[in-house]
Parts: C-alpha cells; structure tokens; sequence
C-alpha cells in the first residue's frame, strides 16, 4: 500500500503493484527514477531497476522462504525449487547470482541453513537430529559438519555458548561481500 502511494502521489501510472514489484505503465525518465529510489529509501525500501538486478532479488526472496518461512518447501530439492519458481534453468540462476554477488548460490543457501539451525537451536530448542529431519538434512552428521564449517563451533557448543546471536536475513551469506 506504501508503494502505490508513493506512485500515485508521484503521478507515476502503474498496472499493478505486489510485494516486492510494481508494473509500470511506462518507462520512467531519469529523474522520476532518482526521485522514487530517494522516496522509496526515506522509507527503508529499495528501487530495483534491471532485469538482473530483479532476478537476484528473486532468488534471495526465494531461498529466504524456502528456508526460514515453509517447512514444507525445505523438503524439496532446493535447485528443482528455484528453477520451477523462478521460470530458469538452475544453471543460469547459480550463474547470475555468482555474477552479480561474487558470492556461490550452494554457499548462500547453506548460510541461510545455517542460520536457521542456529534459531531452531537457541529459539525453539531442538535436537540436531530433529533440525536435521525438519531441513531435509541426509544426515545429522551432514548438518554438524556443515554447520562447524560455517561457524567454527559445533551446533552443541553454539547452544552452550553464552556469545550466541543471529544474524538478520538480508545479511545472512552476503557478509564476505561487504
């Protein structure tokens, strides 16, 4: 609702606006477009312009939500998902995400697992046998090794750890990037 009046009252015509996307009617002038992206972040929001651009926010939506908001959708393949949600080949989107991120698709992913084990350790308090069950893990020995690889600690050590804290999704696998 922010975005269609920030649009309407910058007399910028739209077909529809969603979560996250607005269609316009219209290509905007370079101005328009500086304004919208200074009134959108005095909002906290973003202007995504390009196809590329658009597709990376896509992917990163898509793996947040497979991740950390459907348990259901983590026991899918995670590349049989993106491709099938976001219309590409698997191959092209680990590429173009490479590309744009200087970052592995395969590494982000197992970031954003990472974390998540991390808040169902410390927040909801379960086993590793049973975080590893719910994430489609092919073993708790897969998830630990995984995890001490990422942090540095055992998932039983982080638990124990008094130092513990999450990082907030959109930081989550694109830290070596800053």
């Amino acid at each position: 609702m922010l975005v269609k009046k920030i649009l309407d009252e910058m007399e910028i015509k739209y077909y529809q606006v969603n979560l996250g996307e607005a269609e316009l009617t219209s290509q905007l002038t370079k101005f328009e477009k500086e304004q919208l992206a200074l009134t959108l972040n005095n909002w906290g929001l973003e202007l995504i312009d390009g196809n590329k651009d658009i597709l990376l926010d896509k992917i990163k939506r898509s793996v947040i939500k497979m991740v950390h908001e459907d348990s259901m959708l983590s026991t899918l393949k995670i590349s049989h998902y993106l491709s099938t949600n976001l219309n590409y080949n698997y191959t092209y989107i680990a590429n173009i995400f490479s590309q744009e991120t200087g970052i592995c698709l395969r590494d982000f992913i197992i970031a954003h697992k990472v974390e998540k084990i991390k808040e169902l350790l410390i927040m909801e308090g379960m086993s590793v046998t049973e975080i590893a069950w719910k994430l489609n893990y092919s073993s708790v020995s897969h998830l630990s090794n995984q995890f001490t690889k990422v942090t540095g600690l055992s998932p039983s050590k982080f638990k124990k750890g008094t130092n513990v804290r999450l990082i907030p999704l959109e930081n989550v696998g694109m830290l070596e990037a800053v």
